[in-house]
């Protein structure tokens, strides 16, 4: 089926039954949504969506009413990246002007579900993953299209007017790479399960090639295909970013690097192809490299130092990817999808270690 036939509602992003050990407390949960939403009829049924590896997201139905519940995963050691709070705030002034759903309640009471949550509109689109969905074909043209509506709608976030949006003070972006390489470094060592000697090396080069000045933006920290939902009659178009909660003001070009680091390429080593984050290796996608160059068309942006922002990214997500084997590793969480993280941790911090030693991205 190609991507605009008018047979599309069986390609949207679809729910599952909720993993077992991620159940919701609906005892607490249904008269707490019924307080809110007091017009709402019919029984409650959650779903989970169930492709997400950090904060869990379900579909929650009062009636005719669909709604989605974003909370913290169960076990998470790392409590900063998981506020609620600063999330919902983030879609609340952000949504008028960039494509991001809309927030409808905000929840801070651990008591209902052990930990905050929050309440968002329904988005309907595709997301595209590793694997095209059934029943799609992006063509060449469509690929290439696809690619740079991608790479557009990243710079257009970046040149926001976060200020004019209410959310000068959602980070500090002085001294922004430094904290996050300080940071993340730390971030591996609390949730190390094995000696991986690549660390030291990468952190040493990062700090070594730390640059001196870098502008402030509105960055998303996890740019990527399947965090983003695409219309059925044409998947060139994105309706929706999804999952906001390491946005903060920041280096754009850290947000920049992020995005290539999860795109892999038809030329990429072989030890990488197999981690690709989406579709992005199709005839027709652009290269890392086109990316780069439309990029800074769009932007004006002075790119020349992307290499170091590309280390990182591949460096941060294996670290993010070593956060959540820790959870696995140590019996938090059963989720048989993470039982092979910590070989992709390796493979990324192989390619980190890659790049830096080639300068190139």
């Amino acid at each position: 089926m190609p991507a605009s036939s008018p047979d599309h509602a069986r390609l949207l992003d679809s729910t599952a039954p909720v993993r077992s050990g991620e159940e919701l407390d609906l005892a607490r949960l249904e008269p707490y949504l019924r307080g809110h939403f007091p017009d709402l009829s019919g029984p409650l049924v959650v779903r989970q969506f169930p492709s997400g590896h950090s904060n869990l997201t379900y579909s929650v139905t009062l009636g005719e009413k669909e709604m989605v519940l974003r909370r913290p995963p169960f076990g998470s050691k790392v409590k900063s990246a998981h506020d609620m709070g600063r999330e919902f705030r983030v879609l609340e002034k952000l949504h008028s002007s960039y494509p991001a759903p809309k927030p409808v309640l905000y929840c801070p009471d651990d008591s209902i579900l052990g930990a905050p949550f929050y309440i968002m509109e329904r988005v309907r689109g595709i997301v595209l993953r590793r694997e095209l969905p059934a029943g799609i074909e992006i063509t060449p043209d469509v690929a290439r299209r696809l690619s740079e509506s991608f790479i557009d709608n990243l710079a257009a976030l970046h040149q926001l007017n976060y200020a004019a949006l209410g959310l000068a003070d959602l980070g500090k972006p002085q001294g922004y790479m430094e904290r996050q390489v300080k940071g993340w470094t730390e971030r591996y060592y609390g949730s190390k399960t094995h000696e991986l000697s690549q660390v030291e090396k990468i952190s040493a080069w990062l700090k070594e090639h730390m640059p001196l000045h870098s502008r402030a933006a509105l960055i998303h920290n996890d740019y990527k295909y399947d965090n983003m939902l695409l219309d059925a009659t044409d998947v060139t178009r994105i309706v929706a970013v999804l999952d906001w909660e390491m946005c903060t003001l920041g280096d754009p070009l850290s947000d920049l690097g992020t995005a290539l680091g999860y795109w892999v390429q038809a030329d990429d080593p072989a030890d990488v192809l197999p981690a690709r984050w989406g579709p992005t290796s199709l005839p027709g996608s652009y290269t890392r490299r086109q990316l780069l160059d439309r990029y800074q068309a769009k932007t004006g942006f002075d790119v020349s130092n992307i290499v170091f922002y590309y280390v990182f990214a591949l460096f941060k997500t294996a670290v993010i990817i070593q956060q959540i084997y820790y959870r696995y590793h140590h019996g938090m969480t059963k989720d048989a999808r993470f039982a092979s993280m910590g070989e992709v941790a390796k493979m990324l911090l192989n390619a980190s270690l890659r790049a830096a030693k080639n300068n190139s991205i």
